[in-house]
């Protein structure tokens, strides 16, 4: 049978309809542009799916260009962080290139447009050019500089390349239209003036494009036949395509800007001036911290690349921004981690369980499969012994017949081991259990094929042996934020939402195999969660960060 074809989105229905009206495939290019301002977050990995996935179903060359236009803002630690992050997703760029690149292009097209009186050179402050700007329903009022002679904006504009004047004195505005209901229209800034040192071209030019006339001649510069963005860029549109017609050149590909909607993932927010708020006042310990919503954040949490991508995938190409449920992301965690994690065994809350006629000289090793779901994981062994930890809540004194754990009296498997038979308990002054003491059917070994080993017992206990047990820390997150929205609110600063116990620390202790797993390896804790190991982690303690639960009630639709 066939098999069904997938629908176009509407960007590779625009994409097919360009083909059907002549653009040639070999002319199809697109690019991902990120400012260098910060790190990424999960906003941006809807940018980065939609562009390198046209690329592979086009086949066609993918730019990884950096708007650097504002050194006020931009470092190299945000440029090396961006390439990490689109590598990390599996995405392949054919050529790193900069905004900066063509800082010298850029100027030489400003000057064209003053000498053919479609630019001119703006004396007052840009407080005062805002004003003058008004509202849509309100025409605004022309600089008294707007119709200055040629020469004499020629003049001013050289001068301010070469730094002759103080940051912010003057700039160079476009002349376009300053009744136009578009606000973008209403005779733009194109450079300001900037002195401060750039990350890459230093202290060479004392102005600095803005971004709207630096991004569509870097498009068109590098020949992008389709420059994709998010929703809020759709009323720079005309003003995107005023400034390529005042360069193109016929015969080449004209670029076209089309806009999708930004992705916003309740309990989570994507601005990052507030996200750099977030790391500057220490409510995270940094841009990677688990709890941030950036790629770096996501990472260390233990989230995987095809968890993220299969996430775009399922939130698809619209052009209506909606809230997406963060459970959804967790979903597609959880659904790719339970293929891909080793199923490993680690005790939280412990509580020591004593088998009293298990010899206290003896040890084994156990066999025990590292995940069920993969067909050639294969398996490993792990040490047994007389003394073991049980989770605390896998243990009660008394309990009815819906409690599948250990109770006094009664009887677990534990996981991979033996069947085993709580007989009393040991407290502390406290009234707290200390040490469980239980007996243990010898015949009943897990595998053995004995009568005894195939007696069904309700519950399946994890353990982990008191002997051979590693120490680790554990840290436990939650959101990071107490409602859906945290910044939906305009007069509510957002940092009032952030949740008292977005993460939690434990002690435990693990099989001494996870001493040699790899930082960011994922793994299932059995029973318990997923988790992955952090860099935190050093030869005395290993730190392990739970990346999302074991189950969720969320199904997808």
């Amino acid at each position: 049978m066939e098999e069904e074809k997938k629908s176009l989105n509407f960007i590779e229905q625009i994409i097919e309809d360009d083909l059907a009206n002549g653009l040639k495939r070999d002319q199809i290019r697109f690019r991902f542009p990120p400012e260098p301002n910060g790190y990424l977050h999960v906003g941006h990995t809807k940018a980065i799916c939609i562009n390198f996935g046209l690329g592979e179903k086009y086949n066609a060359p993918v730019n990884l260009r950096f708007d650097d236009t504002n050194p006020e803002k931009e470092e190299q630690e945000f440029v090396d962080s961006i390439m990490k992050d689109v590598e990390w997703l599996g995405f392949k760029w054919d050529k790193v290139l900069y905004a900066s690149d063509y800082f010298q292009q850029l100027y030489d097209w400003a000057v064209q447009l003053i000498k053919e009186g479609k630019a001119y050179v703006d004396e007052q402050p840009s407080e005062v050019i805002t004003e003058q700007r008004k509202n849509p329903a309100e025409p605004g009022i022309e600089s008294p500089y707007r119709n200055r002679p040629v020469e004499e904006s020629l003049d001013l504009f050289e001068r301010m390349k070469n730094g002759e004047f103080e940051s912010g004195s003057m700039s160079l505005r476009a002349k376009i239209d300053m009744v136009s209901p578009n606000m973008n229209m209403r005779d733009p800034v194109m450079y300001r003036i900037l002195n401060k040192p750039h990350h890459r071209t230093g202290t060479a030019w004392k102005i600095y494009p803005m971004y709207d006339w630096a991004h569509g001649e870097s498009d068109y510069i590098e020949q992008i036949s389709h420059s994709l963005c998010s929703l809020e860029f759709e009323n720079h549109r005309p003003l995107y395509n005023w400034y390529l017609d005042q360069v193109y050149e016929e015969g080449r590909v004209k670029n076209k800007q089309r806009e999708f909607a930004r992705m916003n993932v309740s309990y989570m927010i994507t601005s990052k001036r507030k996200l750099q708020r977030l790391v500057a006042e220490g409510v995270v310990t940094g841009w990677d911290d688990p709890r941030m919503p950036t790629i770096s954040g996501m990472r260390r949490k233990g989230f995987t690349p095809a968890s993220i991508r299969n996430f775009i995938e399922k939130v698809g190409v619209a052009k209506r921004e909606n809230l997406i449920e963060i459970q959804l992301l967790d979903f597609c965690v959880r659904e790719d981690l339970n293929k891909v994690a080793k199923r490993v065994m680690a005790v939280v809350d412990p509580v020591k369980l004593v088998i009293e006629n298990y010899p206290e000289d003896k040890e084994e090793w156990l066999e025990t499969e590292n995940n069920p779901e993969q067909e050639n994981a294969g398996t490993r062994e792990v040490p047994f012994s007389r003394e073991i930890y049980i989770e605390r809540e896998d243990f009660k004194e008394e309990a009815n017949n819906k409690f599948f754990r250990l109770k006094l009296g009664g009887e677990v498997r534990l996981k991979s081991a033996y069947i085993i038979k709580a007989e009393r308990v040991e407290k502390d002054e406290n009234g707290e259990i200390t040490t469980i003491y239980a007996t243990y059917d010898e015949k009943s070994k897990s595998g053995s094929g004995t009568e005894e080993s195939l007696r069904k017992v309700k519950g399946t206990l994890h353990w982990v042996s008191a002997k051979h047990a590693i120490p680790v820390e554990v840290r436990i997150y939650n959101q990071l934020f107490t409602v859906e929205q945290p910044d939906a609110e305009k007069d509510v600063d957002f940092l009032n939402f952030i949740n008292p116990e977005s993460v939690t620390t434990v002690k435990g202790f693990a099989e001494p195999g996870l001493k040699d797993v790899a930082v960011g390896e994922p793994l299932q804790f059995q029973r318990i969660g997923y988790f992955t190991k952090d860099h935190d982690s050093t030869d005395d303690t290993l730190v392990f960060n739970r990346t999302v639960t074991l189950k969720d009630s969320y199904k997808p639709e």
